[in-house]
């Protein structure tokens, strides 16, 4: 017969959805399937031998508390369901877990429980699934919130920031008051508000390949609101590991992707983008900017994604690409197949362990120190040497939009167009390029010394620097 193992208890089955056995009855087939995967014992089982409370057997669609416990008899066409209280790959038609709502949260779920596709079974699997967020920035606001709102029951949060006024203009979670502090307890705050009955619990470490697979072992879904490749893959290589859905969505300026990752039958992250881009290459959030709104459109959908799988209703994005363009306000989806070669997720998997993501993606971003090894000038230096009046010349590489933000009255050319607009520079001058935080400019540096500029540093920290060591009335973005 064929045996469904829920997504919290694959990785105890080396990653199986389904495994057969041939049994008589339901206590032969538990014996014979813990035989052959003994760490799954201790989930089914209490010290006494006796099936958990929590866990609850179905024969096809019977529950056998209902028919003869674990005598009762099977066939091998039968299709046996092992069914934990927790939500995350139980079937629609499977009864709720041994979990009850109180009269207060009836009244509170009670625009849920009217719906047919929700009812009280479908808000007690919310209420017993466990969601751990990854970040509680743009993508985690809406998605904890509204994940919250919805009666999930547990919500995890790993974060390790503090607030920031930048932050505000997206992560809808936080407020001014909030600046400085650290985001899980401003998060948590607002969740609890808006629903006491939610369990937060809080991270607040970076996520890393020593600590992922000990905090995924206690969630269901892991959904990732991740801004970087290093740890948008060690989410990834984790959840194949641990065999927990991985709810995914990113964004850039109008643009932003979601899909669901690493389910059994569906392709994992490495499925579609075997390799990260080169160091650099993709500007993140704070270099490129993104439209505030469109962290929410996508943490809802993800949060949409996330009580879909908790139900077991509707049609998921597993297998699909969904693209999101805010600006032409334009959905287009893309079919993505399981790759038989992915190292992570294929029919020979080769990554059995989590890896040093950040030799694995280079280093990029903001993990990073981009301008090692590019000569600087502090802007404390180059502040008194332009009040001494030397010939400095100010290069300024950021867009035309930012120039206007503010500036320190440099020559504007943006670093896309640096390569075609070199004959405006002196090489004999001494050049000093500035972009927002230094990153920029030290690609402009870099490019400028290799083509015979000798004279050329960038300026350490960029406007943002100067702003806060020189001059605190140029305002910072």
């Amino acid at each position: 017969m064929k045996v469904l193992i829920p997504t919290p208890l694959r990785q105890y089955t080396g990653k199986q959805a389904s495994v057969e056995v041939s049994a008589n009855n339901v206590g032969e087939m538990l014996d014979k399937l813990t035989a052959q995967f003994p760490d799954l014992r201790k989930h089914l089982f209490s010290d006494d031998g006796k099936l958990r409370r929590f866990v609850n057997v179905y024969v096809n669609d019977e529950d056998i508390r209902y028919l003869e416990n674990e005598n009762t008899s099977v066939k091998e066409s039968d299709t046996v369901s092992i069914v934990p209280s927790v939500a995350g790959g139980a079937s629609a038609t499977s009864s709720p877990p041994e979990t009850s709502l109180s009269n207060d949260e009836v009244l509170r779920y009670s625009r849920h429980l009217i719906m047919p596709e929700v009812g009280m079974a479908g808000q007690q699997k919310l209420k017993a699934a466990r969601v751990l967020c990854i970040g509680a920035g743009g993508l985690g606001s809406p998605l904890a919130l509204y994940l919250a709102a919805a009666g999930v029951g547990t919500l995890g949060l790993v974060d390790f920031d503090v607030v920031d006024f930048t932050n505000l203009q997206r992560q809808i979670i936080h407020t001014v008051d909030d600046v400085g502090r650290p985001k899980l307890d401003s998060a948590e705050e607002k969740l609890a508000a808006i629903n006491p009955f939610v369990n937060v619990r809080k991270f607040e470490t970076k996520l890393s390949s020593a600590n992922a697979p000990d905090l995924f072992r206690d969630f269901d879904i892991i959904a990732d609101g991740t801004d970087n490749f290093p740890t948008r893959y060690l989410v990834n290589d984790a959840c194949v590991l641990s065999g927990k859905p991985n709810v995914y969505a990113s964004i850039f300026r109008f643009e932003g992707q979601a899909s669901v990752f690493a389910t059994k039958d569906g392709p994992c992250y490495r499925c579609l983008y075997p390799e990260p881009p080169p160091p650099g290459l993709v500007p993140s959030c704070a270099e490129g900017g993104v439209l505030g709104i469109l962290p929410g459109l996508l943490g809802v959908i993800q949060a949409t994604e996330v009580i879909k799988l908790i139900l077991g209703s509707g049609e998921s994005l597993i297998g699909r690409l969904l693209l999101v363009d805010a600006l032409g306000m334009r959905f287009r989806e893309l079919k993505l197949r399981k790759n038989p070669e992915c190292p992570a997720c294929g029919a020979k998997p080769t990554i059995h362990e989590l890896i040093d993501y950040q030799e694995f993606c280079g280093i990029r971003g903001e993990e990073a120190p981009v301008t090692a090894g590019v000569p600087e000038i502090q802007p404390a230096e180059l502040k008194a040497r332009l009040d001494a009046s030397d010939n400095i010349f100010i290069l300024d590489v950021r867009e035309p939009h930012e120039y206007q933000i503010c500036n320190l009255g440099g020559h504007l050319i943006p670093l896309g167009d640096l390569p075609a607009r070199m004959n405006e520079l002196d090489s004999s001058r001494e050049i000093v390029a500035h972009c927002r935080s230094g990153v920029r400019s030290a690609k402009a540096v870099t490019l400028l010394r290799q083509s015979g500029f000798g004279k050329v540093k960038n300026l350490a920290g960029g406007i943002l620097a100067w702003a806060d060591k020189v001059d605190p009335t140029v305002p910072k973005y």
